[in-house]
């Protein structure tokens, strides 16, 4: 949510969106330290707190029409990210958010 909103959900997307300057005021900050800032940005993911969300068809339609992918995250689909990010295989990599979403971002 720090890259596109929704109906009533404004207070949620000003929280990531301020998740995301924080990750890049840090970098600016710590990078010269050799130090890397970057964060992992999940779509919609199958979990217990998206039940709701997965159960209501129209917005379950909406999600699938826009997400390249046609589904949900699952947690497992985060794993990867977080390996490249913590290693250093992403030592040249700051202030970067790697948005794992299915595609969602890009179908907007």
């Amino acid at each position: 949510m720090s890259e596109l909103g929704r109906p009533y959900v404004a207070a949620y997307a000003a929280s990531k969106g301020g998740l995301k300057m924080l990750t890049k005021s840090m970098t600016a900050e710590w990078g010269q330290y050799n130090i890397q800032i970057n964060g992992i940005g999940p779509g919609y993911f199958d979990t217990d707190l998206t039940k709701p969300l997965q159960a209501n068809e129209e917005f379950n339609s909406y999600l699938m029409k826009r997400t390249p992918a046609k589904r949900w995250g699952v947690p497992g689909d985060l794993v990867g990210p977080a390996i490249f990010l913590s290693s250093s295989a992403s030592d040249f990599v700051n202030g970067h958010i790697l948005y794992v979403d299915g595609g969602i971002l890009a179908n907007f």
